[in-house]
């Protein structure tokens, strides 16, 4: 295939056993881990875990991105589309709340081969945001949540962080074409999100206005009850990390950000406290659950 998923819009040739473009992944999907996953929101999470599937490489290739060794180094095995949807049903069988596809923009269209079959639980896009319009239009009616980030607000920011200065018009697009698939939010009675679409901000140290305008996106753009929205505070800098990013974001940044959202009327949603800037919250990457296991 001559891939143009993401907006990118690379180009490159993908086979089912050669990599390519920005992601430098196959056509055919590669997965690094597919278990129970406790640490996402909690209307994701809740009492028995998500069904994550994290999917190896990124088209967006943030500088201080915590799952390095599957979105840079491409870790994980490459599966057949059948495989991936064995892999659904043995996550069901382990009582996940739902199918969470983690970083799965730059595998749509297998994805989206796979969904034809319907998993029987609802399916989560968890994506960067980073996305076309056109792209989430073949996952309309099989993606029940949708869980993109909305990292950056202006251009400068997207540029510093992801060498993306479009970020920001395309992450929006996005958002809004999720919400127009999707609806409004939908818990059930356990407070388990059972479809819509809920937006992530992971807070960077010194981005304190970019949170806001992010923020004031949001508020402008939808009204309570709409959708729900996260203000992280779990970034962790890496071995590489330069300048700001070599510290956490401050008690006092976080709780400025989170007292705007609240004077913006963004009530909908989560925020977390300084106990989840800890490196033991990212996953462990070792094909766990991947790989068929033998009779």
């Amino acid at each position: 295939m001559i891939c143009n998923l993401c907006p990118r819009r690379c180009g490159a040739e993908r086979t089912e056993t050669k990599g390519g473009g920005v992601c430098g992944m196959p056509s055919h999907p590669v997965v690094a881990r597919a278990a129970l996953h406790q640490w996402e929101e909690p209307c994701i999470s809740g009492s028995g875990g998500a069904g994550t599937v994290f999917f190896s490489g990124c088209s967006l290739g943030c500088v201080y991105c915590q799952n390095d060794p599957i979105s840079r180094e491409n870790f994980g095995a490459a599966i057949s589309v059948r495989r991936l949807r064995e892999i659904f049903r043995e996550l069901k069988v382990q009582g996940a709340h739902n199918i969470d596809l983690v970083t799965p923009t730059h595998f749509a269209h297998v994805i989206a081969e796979a969904l034809e079959e319907d998993p029987g639980l609802p399916v989560v896009w968890n994506s960067s945001g980073y996305e076309t319009v056109e792209t989430l239009r073949m996952l309309e009616g099989k993606v029940q949540i949708y869980l993109p980030d909305l990292k950056y607000a202006t251009e400068d920011a997207g540029q510093k962080y992801s060498h993306a200065p479009d970020y920001f018009a395309h992450a929006t697009a996005a958002i809004e074409e999720m919400h127009r698939q999707v609806g409004n939010y939908e818990l059930d009675e356990n407070g388990l999100l059972k479809k819509g679409v809920l937006i992530r901000h992971l807070m960077l140290p010194g981005e304190l206005d970019n949170t806001r305008r992010v923020i004031d996106w949001v508020a402008e753009h939808f009204r309570e009850g709409e959708v729900l929205f996260s203000l992280m505070n779990q970034y962790t800098p890496q071995k590489n990390a330069e300048g700001l990013l070599k510290r956490r974001v401050s008690g006092a940044e976080y709780k400025a950000a989170k007292q705007y959202m609240l004077n913006c009327g963004v009530a909908d949603g989560f925020w977390q406290d300084g106990s989840s800037a800890e490196a033991h919250y990212t996953p462990d990457f070792s094909l766990q659950g991947v790989l068929k296991r033998e009779d």
